[in-house]
């Protein structure tokens, strides 16, 4: 982690290294940090009554995968109880569905797609709403897929896929969950990476996340880009590989939000914040790795994931099977927390996506990256939650990373950087 990228927690109140070391001996990094916020500051974001939640009770949707987990936590552990909030999770069939959910207000808000959110605040995607971004849920854990046969061939990464794309044209079949979401964006930079044009060279199409082993099996695809726990079911059904994890494409990058309506967040702040709160002290749960495998128990169950325990539990230990003779403990797993990091809405991250959209030709015209991200990722709202969950903040709003081509990323010219691809629409 990067020094900029480190959680702290500005404060006005100054002390000797001494009185420091004195008083936070024995308490982690974060909890050193927060220690040294004022107790009136970190419990007026929160005063009791005045902040009590306008929606007692609210419907949050979710995916069958493995980052729903946070939702589940947050309602099965009692932490939504804690703000004064009863969290019901709602399973869902595909992302299309929680996106017309959410428009319509049938859901309160959900486990989702950061690129979803920001296709909808531009009208790309979906009928165009303003959304609203409440915080980040997880960084990596997704993976692209390529099945047995191209295996066959000789193919285990992407310079080998390259080379067999451009010496036997076909209709080669890739898949992706949304068109505007994070395994779209992964699928296309992972393939650009190595001179696949995701567009002209290949055929891609989207599947909900749950179908895509099953429309692997029946032949209907070469590979797809997913969530887990459904790569490491492909290698458990014999039918795929793991080309390459998302973190290798861009470590620690952003992934899922809890996403919800900015009309929401307008008629329901207390709510809006009581939510992220919640799923806060879930994500601190669930990133205290002694727990991991009572996690994956839980949400194997058939009212979430509904799959083998053992399917989800190796890689949310970070225990990584390529399914091909590759075996590795993974310091880039699914993070769900990272003293706060994970959690943070940078507005660099938001900002990515749209370059990407735009990359693509999914829109047409230059958005103003940092204004949309401004409107649609709620900061303050996240500080205030955060302050009551104890969970320390960065300094910045943005951060950087170098991805898999070896380009750098960090927000500060987006227009330069979504024009400077070779491979592009």
């Amino acid at each position: 982690m990067n020094e900029e990228s480190k959680p702290q927690v500005e404060t006005g109140v100054h002390k000797s290294k001494r009185d420091f070391m004195k008083k936070t001996a024995g308490l982690s990094a974060a909890a050193a940090l927060m220690s040294l916020v004022p107790p009136g500051v970190r419990s007026a974001a929160w005063a009791a009554g005045s902040d009590k939640p306008e929606k007692p009770e609210v419907k949050i949707g979710f995916i069958p995968l493995t980052d729903c987990a946070s939702v589940a936590i947050a309602a099965e552990k009692g932490f939504d109880k804690k703000y004064g909030l009863k969290i019901t999770p709602s399973k869902e069939a595909s992302w299309a569905g929680v996106r017309d959910k959410l428009v319509n207000g049938e859901l309160d808000a959900s486990h989702v797609l950061y690129g979803l959110i920001y296709g909808l605040q531009l009208g790309v995607g979906g009928p165009q709403k303003d959304m609203a971004v409440l915080m980040s849920i997880n960084h990596n854990g997704q993976a692209i897929t390529l099945n047995n046969q191209i295996k066959a061939k000789g193919v285990t990464d992407g310079a080998g896929l390259a080379r067999l794309v451009k010496a036997e044209p076909k209709e080669w079949t890739f898949a992706q969950t949304f068109p505007t979401g994070t395994h779209a964006m992964w699928l296309y930079y992972w393939m650009a990476a190595y001179g696949i044009d995701p567009f002209k060279e290949v055929k891609v199409i989207t599947v909900p996340p749950p179908q895509m082993v099953a429309n692997m099996r029946v032949d209907k695809m070469d590979g797809f880009c997913v969530g887990e726990p459904w790569n490491a079911r492909a290698i458990h059904d014999k039918i795929g590989f793991t080309a390459v994890t998302s973190q290798d494409i861009w470590p620690d990058h952003p992934e899922k939000v809890l996403g919800t309506t900015a009309e929401f967040v307008q008629r329901y702040p207390n709510t809006a914040r009581a939510m992220t709160a919640a799923l806060l002290e879930a994500s601190k749960y669930i990133d205290t790795m002694a727990n991991r495998s009572e996690v994956a128990r839980i949400i194997a169950g058939k009212a979430y994931v509904n799959t083998e325990f053992d399917v989800i539990e190796d890689r949310m230990l970070g225990q990584y099977d390529n399914g091909i003779g590759k075996k590795w403990q993974d310091k880039n797993y699914m993070k769900f927390y990272n003293d706060g990091v994970v959690n943070f809405p940078y507005l660099s991250d938001g900002m990515w996506f749209l370059t990407q959209h735009k990359r693509w030709g999914l829109l047409k015209e230059h958005p103003d990256y940092l204004a949309v991200a401004r409107k649609v990722n709620q900061i303050k709202l996240y500080k205030e939650a955060a302050a009551a969950a104890k969970v320390p903040v960065p300094k910045s709003d943005m951060r950087s990373a170098k991805l898999i081509d070896g380009v750098t990323w960090d927000g500060k010219n987006p227009k330069a950087y979504a024009d400077g691809f070779k491979v592009k629409a």
